[in-house]
């Protein structure tokens, strides 16, 4: 069981539940699919601007349930002065838009028609809204934004990677 001290916050120590192990090391066990998924998500992210791209990782990341990426992409965006209060607000964009612009409102629409497929095909009026916001170069680098961080999600989950140990930037 893992504990921590909160005696300066709450005055009590807590109890954790313990941290589960990795199933697998794939980018190990996979080393060429790990340096070309590398590749990918640095092609993908080029002309984009940064704060929305951490905004579309994290939202993608909590549809998936992927702890490991919410961990890495939230303490990025930190890091980069996001604040707290809008990655919170993230898990329920929809009632609060007025945190964000238009084109964020935009990408985290298409964010969430391209994560979850199985509600059916990107809504016509989802695309539209995204590209009335983004020239089409833009738009096409956003939609494989989407997809990489969608695949690394997978990897995430699958694998059961274990979050809470990523610092900033560490694999910038």
């Amino acid at each position: 069981m893992t504990t921590h001290d909160d005696t300066t916050t709450t005055g009590r120590t807590t109890e954790y539940v313990p941290e589960h192990s990795p199933r697998l090391d794939w980018a190990k066990l996979a080393p060429d699919v790990y340096k070309a998924m590398i590749k990918l998500d640095a092609a993908a992210r080029k002309g984009l601007d940064p704060v929305i791209l951490e905004l579309v990782k994290i939202r993608a990341s909590q549809l998936n349930h992927c702890a490991f990426c919410l961990d890495m992409h939230t303490k990025d965006a930190i890091a980069a002065g996001e604040s707290v209060e809008r990655i919170i607000q993230l898990g329920a964009w929809e009632e609060s838009k007025h945190f964000y612009t238009q084109k964020e409102v935009a990408a985290l629409e298409l964010t969430e028609a391209v994560t979850v497929l199985t509600d059916g095909f990107v809504p016509d009026e989802v695309y539209e809204q995204a590209a009335k916001h983004f020239e089409e170069a833009e738009l096409a680098q956003l939609i494989a934004a989407i997809t990489v961080i969608n695949a690394w999600n997978r990897f995430g989950v699958t694998c059961r990677l274990v979050a809470g140990h990523y610092r900033a930037g560490q694999y910038a």
